[in-house]
């Protein structure tokens, strides 16, 4: 039998902000302190790094489900946007960026790839940009690849395809 909390189940694709796409691998209880705390344990494939997350915590650090394929057509629609790029200083765009980043959700990141993203004879970008465009393209990949059920190539290619429209 697969053990379930609220709306995660093993074998569940979550979202974790900070990390990005995990699959629920486990529950477990541990005694911390002389207190029982329920424990869910997800697993990053790409950083192959394993989380224990107090249950109690999960919605306070934004742990979500994947996205259904509606909500990703409306996140495909936002990289065909234009891009709002303010005129405040690189470091207030980059917290800004990040912030966008760690929501974790698939419009905010498509935000962050429109944003940053340099077509053929743009300028361009700096060493900081490039890191945040290529966080911000494997995390929206990595999503996309598991609601899809895609390779990440194809991914990547509609993802590019869609932001070169713009």
């Amino acid at each position: 039998m697969t053990e379930t909390i609220k709306e995660y189940s093993v074998g569940d694709w979550l979202i974790y902000p900070k990390h990005g796409l995990g699959k629920a691998i486990d529950f477990e209880t541990q005694t911390i302190l002389k207190e029982k705390v329920k424990l869910l344990v997800v697993y990053f494939e790409q950083e192959r790094m394993t989380l224990r997350i107090p249950v109690k915590k999960l919605a306070e650090l934004g742990l979500r489900s994947i996205s259904d394929k509606e909500e990703m057509k409306k996140a495909m629609v936002a990289l065909k946007g234009k891009a709002r790029i303010k005129k405040t200083m690189w470091a207030k765009r980059e917290k800004d960026y990040k912030d966008k980043l760690n929501r974790g959700d698939p419009i905010s990141v498509a935000e962050v790839l429109r944003d940053l993203y340099r077509g053929e004879g743009d300028p361009e970008q700096s060493y900081s940009e490039r890191q945040l465009y290529e966080m911000a393209l494997d995390r929206f990949s990595r999503e996309m690849i598991a609601v899809h059920e895609i390779g990440s190539d194809e991914a990547i290619k509609k993802i590019e395809d869609n932001l070169k429209a713009s």
